[in-house]
């Protein structure tokens, strides 16, 4: 799943034909859009989306004691143009970010998940920096490190109609080698992209990444995005509102939350229920079992 572009109208797109048990039917990674993508793209989440993933979680859980604390493995891809837009320093602010958004530092709760830099590679390659989603295939299988539980964050050069996307968790088994998270570069901390640029787009893509829907997923329906904590939304939020009430269901819309829609310095936070989701896809779909092949 992903998120954003940098207009008004906003539309997150999922790639996935769901199928007892899920799958995920073509090998794409989700788009999410500030505006509707203009052309063929990722396909949007259906209404019964967010059901079966919870019924296929709890026949996953069964017998199985998610972990209290999670270190994600992390190995970032910069992809170049013949010059290199993006530093170390750059990608290591990035991790910082999300560390400590994940930590709550900014608001919300400590989801108990934290981000550990193991490589950084370099690539120059001009197409998949200017077009991730066309070359993605071609990008990811030679890119690629590790397992399930190991996260790829390539930084390329995204349309003016996306910021990123990201694989969920239970696509792995079916395309391991597209899994993972690619973020625009000009919207890592202190980037180029206007109302973009304090790393927040790592920060949604990454929730996708560890099982998070939108907290607008199925508007004012159940389930909703599958959290209780989250209160029913009807939309994504748009720019930076002090508070919204778009569903007649009790509770806010989550605006400041990380998998929402707003600008950059509106999000804020983590809920305790989206905390408790994360836990337990990363034991049902991300931690490998022992003896587990590895890529």
């Amino acid at each position: 799943m992903a998120r954003r572009a940098t207009a008004a109208s906003l539309a997150c797109l999922l790639a996935v034909w769901f199928a007892p048990p899920l799958r995920a039917g073509a090998a794409h990674a989700a788009g999410c859009s500030r505006h509707a993508p203009e052309g063929p793209g990722p396909r949007s989440p259906q209404p019964g989306d967010v059901a079966k993933v919870q019924s296929e979680l709890a026949r996953r859980l069964a017998g199985v004691t998610p972990p209290t604390q999670i270190t994600v493995p992390t190995v970032v891809h910069v992809i170049t143009r013949p010059d290199r837009q993006v530093s170390d320093q750059a990608v290591e602010a990035q991790i910082n970010v999300l560390n400590s958004a994940y930590a709550g530092r900014f608001g919300g709760v400590d989801t108990g998940v934290q981000f550990r830099l193991d490589a950084i590679t370099v690539r120059e390659n001009a197409a998949w920096f200017g077009d991730p989603v066309g070359h993605e295939r071609a990008m990811k299988s030679v890119l690629h490190q590790g397992g399930p539980g190991t996260l790829n964050l390539y930084i390329a050069q995204l349309s003016e109609h996306m910021l990123g996307f990201a694989s969920y968790p239970y696509w792995y088994t079916d395309a391991p080698v597209l899994d993972g998270v690619v973020i625009d570069w000009r919207g890592l901390p202190g980037g180029a992209m206007t109302n973009y640029n304090r790393g927040f787009t790592g920060v949604h893509e990454i929730g996708h990444w560890l099982g998070l829907f939108h907290t607008f997923e199925n508007g004012c329906k159940e389930p909703g995005d599958g959290i209780d904590d989250t209160p029913a939304q009807a939309k994504p939020t748009k720019g930076c509102p002090e508070r919204a009430d778009s569903c007649a269901k009790a509770g806010l819309d989550p605006v400041h939350n990380f998998m929402d829609y707003a600008h950059d310095r509106c999000m804020s936070e983590f809920t305790q229920g989206q905390a408790k989701r994360m836990h337990e896809m990363w034991a049902a779909y991300r931690q490998a079992a022992p003896g587990a092949m590895r890529r």
